[in-house]
């Protein structure tokens, strides 16, 4: 009997699972350890102990569930995704790879096939990086890019620490987090771009992630009455900083066909409506697919927070925080996505792509092969409440999946 997804019960199965979290604008927020994120992960254990998969739970809060192959002793094929989320994020984030997952087992299950490799699915902790940064720190642990020790210090806002937190929630497992033998590793994932749904395409064969650089600056000026200081005698933090903002748009717009800038985040202290700005941070996030384009980039942008704050009179900081380079995955992945693509929907539906979003797969191409299967995201909308993936393209999505773990895991 030829395994095939189970539309309906993958449906029912996604919709029950964002009732987790669930906002009254139709997303999720279920960001890393919190109640609802706890939550999700109750209902995964259960979900897999129900489907006979071997549970297990590392020390950073990754789960894992083992389906045993017929040389149960060959490293595993692994594939999953993450269920935390943005702060009233989308519902198909990271779910979908998850979830898809699980029913990829269950269609083999109810065809009755065995694996010559084993299969693991698993749920990554803290992919987003919206409350503990970096992000990615579940995969980056399990990969040697991270130690437990520098993970379970990482602070949220309020200065809880992700260790800690992970204790809290019951999920700071006994297994260690640490590098093994992986065959190979899939995840399935909306684009979170606009590449697929712009071309009527249903099916992403993903070739590599972006290179990015994160950096986190600030300007430090004074802060004074806004009505009585003339505007010669002011050191206004703000006004550097809106010029940097600028200058990000603009070198997105020159320095490489592919790169990206974006400011995402603007802290301004006093914040008073009536008191010039004393001292700002912010954030710089800068992608592309050629390694070179970022480091230049990154370096012009330095130089005009350098320029910025000569202009206003004001002190600077500019700290890298964070710097991955251009992965392209394996090519034995891409090709076996490639033609579970073709096996699936026949020539025509499907690209070749690379992703602009950092994913768990970055980390995981550099511990053995890697690929990563693409949906549609409708009009390229992602880590927001209106994030939307068609559902027959989800089915599709997992089909690839299949076919792609399948093949991978007879070898």
């Amino acid at each position: 009997m030829t395994p095939t997804v189970d539309a309906e019960r993958f449906r029912e199965r996604f919709d029950a699972f964002n009732e987790i979290g669930a906002t009254e604008r139709g997303g999720v927020n279920r960001p890393s350890l919190s109640p609802a994120n706890r939550a999700a992960r109750d209902r995964l254990v259960e979900w897999f102990e129900a489907a006979g998969l071997d549970v297990t739970v590392d020390e950073m809060g990754n789960l894992f569930g083992r389906r045993a192959g017929a040389a149960d002793s060959l490293a595993p094929v692994l594939f999953g995704s993450h269920v935390d989320s943005q702060y009233n994020g989308g519902r198909y984030d990271g779910v979908v790879g998850v979830l898809g997952a699980l029913e990829v087992v269950e269609a083999l299950d109810d065809a009755g096939v065995e694996t010559e490799r084993p299969l693991e699915i698993v749920a990554w902790s803290n992919e987003e990086g919206v409350r503990f940064q970096p992000d990615m720190l579940g995969s980056g642990v399990f990969t040697g890019t991270f130690d437990v020790e520098y993970a379970y210090e990482r602070e949220d806002g309020d200065g809880r620490r992700f260790g800690e937190e992970l204790e809290r929630i019951g999920y700071r497992g006994a297994a260690p987090c640490e590098p093994r033998d992986i065959h190979c590793y899939f995840e399935l994932h909306v684009e979170q771009g606009p590449y697929l749904d712009e071309r009527g395409l249903r099916i992403g064969v993903v070739e590599g992630v972006y290179g990015f650089s994160w950096v986190n600056a600030a300007f430090e000026g004074s802060a004074d009455h806004a009505g009585p200081t003339p505007m010669h005698l002011r050191h206004d933090a703000l006004v550097a900083t809106s010029d940097v903002v600028r200058s990000v748009r603009r070198i997105a717009g020159t320095e490489g066909t592919d790169l990206v800038g974006t400011v995402g985040s603007i802290d301004a202290h006093p914040n008073s409506i009536n008191v010039i700005p004393e001292r700002v941070e912010f954030t710089l996030d800068l992608r592309s697919y050629d390694d070179e384009v970022v480091d230049a980039a990154v370096e012009r942008v330095r130089k005009e927070v350098e320029w910025a704050a000569e202009r206003e009179g004001v002190a600077w900081e500019f700290e890298e925080i964070m710097r991955i380079d251009a992965d392209p995955f394996a090519a034995e992945c891409i090709e076996a996505v490639e033609r579970a693509a073709r096996s699936v929907l026949g020539d025509g539906d499907y690209a070749r792509l690379v992703s602009g979003a950092g994913h768990d797969a970055t980390y995981l191409n550099d511990l053995c092969p890697t690929g990563m299967v693409f949906v549609p995201s409708v009009d390229g909308i992602s880590h927001v409440e209106e994030e939307y993936t068609e559902w027959e393209d989800v089915v599709a999505g997992t089909e690839v999946l299949l076919h792609a773990v399948v093949e991978k895991a007879n070898e």
